[in-house]
């Protein structure tokens, strides 16, 4: 059932609010369902906010998603709950305030669920570096969900709420969705506030939906979208000033005065159908096994033919992505846990976590000695710039990009995975996050069983033209 779908019936009065939220509390408390361990901790004024909001359903005063329900990822603010980015170091921590996009959620009368599993400190790409153990895929309880948002997509493939809310640094959020066969949206970086969010790595961490379809996901980013005071990394498309990185959509006013939207891109016509256009389909064939670079082409080319796309083969710097994202990840990540010092709150970082967190940390302090005077970081920077410019150029001639999600299928958990070969699993999602473009993951299919995610990547702010072409593959 859609979100849409489920809000009629809502505001039908076929099913309350109480009703809704009942419904998953009770799927939640089986033990068949905790076995998973998805949530860490529940919201215990759910019922109370229910009831209010099936009060404010009656008079006609309730809000967007009046009476859905939604997870929350362990790192994600949460006024009265407890935020613990699935560490021993902030066990027992409890948000005093919210994040933004929990304020919009909240403003539309949704209903938080608790909060869900993650990887310790958004470190890791399975869903297995948790304090509090691994979450487990609830399309087969032996293989991992993938990370970092493990909770997150487990959660809602599980059908235990309605919607979640994952972050996304170089994948957690589409990594996750592709092994469990759901959606997840890394939107534009900036498009959604960050404030709330306790960082992994700042200038490429996002905040995303987790759905059942691309429609779902859309509702909820249009909720979530926006400007922030809190966070001024945050901007709309219309304010942005750099027309040279949006060539398509902006045009100046007069002058070097202010750049003016003129209207979401569309896919550029190759008939009468302004709709239809050139797709750019990745060459993955030396990253990935052969069968899920046959499934992605395969798939887009059914599809494409239907739609009268015209198919284009394109490269990226897939070489040299995940060493430019592991440098920043490394020094940025160093720099984000120094409050973690065990004085104001929590416990002295290095004390208590895991070896992932560790590993981050260790590389950070020894990227960012004195001694090497900045000289690896600022080369990672340029390497980004090249990645990003590598983008601006595809997009002169496609309209979108297709490639894989991820390279591999899930694994088990618990089964022995090198750090090198855990890292690959970021490289077909680094790309869109070093460039700070929106990317979505949307299930394609299974390859001996498991669930094979197919990635749609678009340029800065163009969330909308992914959400059609996604409906199209849907």
């Amino acid at each position: 059932m859609t979100l849409k779908h489920k809000l009629k019936q809502i505001k039908s009065g076929k099913l309350t609010a109480v009703e809704n939220l009942m419904n998953f509390s009770k799927k939640i408390a089986t033990p068949k369902t905790k076995d998973l361990n998805i949530f860490l901790s529940l919201n215990e004024n759910a019922i109370e906010q229910a009831k209010e909001i099936d009060k404010r359903i009656k008079k006609r005063t309730a809000g967007k998603l009046a009476g859905l329900c939604f997870a929350v990822k362990s790192n994600i603010s949460v006024r009265e709950l407890e935020t613990n980015c699935g560490s021993k170091v902030l066990e027992g921590y409890v948000s005093p305030y919210n994040a933004t996009v929990i304020n919009k959620l909240l403003a539309e009368d949704a209903i938080i669920l608790g909060m869900v599993n993650m990887d310790e400190f958004a470190c890791g790409s399975s869903g297995e570096t948790s304090a509090f153990g691994p979450t487990k895929n609830p399309r087969n309880p032996e293989l991992v969900p993938g990370g970092t948002s493990s909770g997150s997509a487990a959660a809602v493939a599980a059908e235990l709420c309605d919607f979640s809310l994952g972050s996304d640094t170089g994948g957690s959020i589409r990594n996750p969705a592709s092994h469990c066969g759901i959606v997840g949206l890394k939107p534009t970086y900036g498009a959604v506030s960050r404030y709330g969010l306790i960082d992994n790595t700042m200038s490429f961490d996002c905040i995303g939906p987790l759905t059942q379809t691309p429609e779902d996901a859309r509702l909820i980013f249009n909720i979530i979208k926006g400007q922030d005071n809190f966070d001024q990394t945050t901007q709309t498309s219309d304010t942005l000033t750099d027309k040279r990185e949006y060539p398509h959509k902006y045009e100046r006013e007069s002058g070097w005065g202010r750049l003016k939207w003129v209207g979401a891109r569309r896919l550029r016509p190759q008939t009468s159908d302004p709709h239809k256009g050139v797709i750019g389909l990745v060459n993955v064939q030396d990253f990935c096994p052969k069968e899920i670079a046959e499934l992605i082409e395969t798939k887009t080319k059914e599809i494409g033919k239907q739609n009268n796309w015209k198919i284009k083969k394109i490269n990226l710097p897939l070489d040299i992505t995940i060493q430019t994202y592991y440098i920043i990840v490394y020094t940025e990540f160093f720099s984000a846990t120094r409050k973690f010092d065990g004085r104001r709150f929590g416990k002295k970082i290095e004390e208590v976590v895991g070896p992932e967190v560790i590993r981050r940390i260790i590389g950070g302090s020894e990227i960012t000695k004195a001694e090497h005077e900045g000289k690896y970081y600022r080369e990672a920077l340029k390497a980004r710039n090249f990645i990003k410019q590598q983008f601006e150029k595809i997009f002169q001639e496609v309209d979108i990009i297709i490639l894989p999600t991820v390279p591999r299928t899930p694994h088990k958990i618990g089964e022995i995975i090198s750090v090198k070969d855990m890292y690959a699993y970021d490289v077909f999602t680094t790309p869109a996050s070093i460039a700070g473009l929106p990317a979505i993951s949307i299930p394609v299919g299974k390859l001996d069983n498991k669930d094979v995610g197919l990635q749609i990547v678009a340029p800065h702010f163009q969330e909308e033209l992914i959400f059609k072409l996604a409906k199209d593959f849907e």
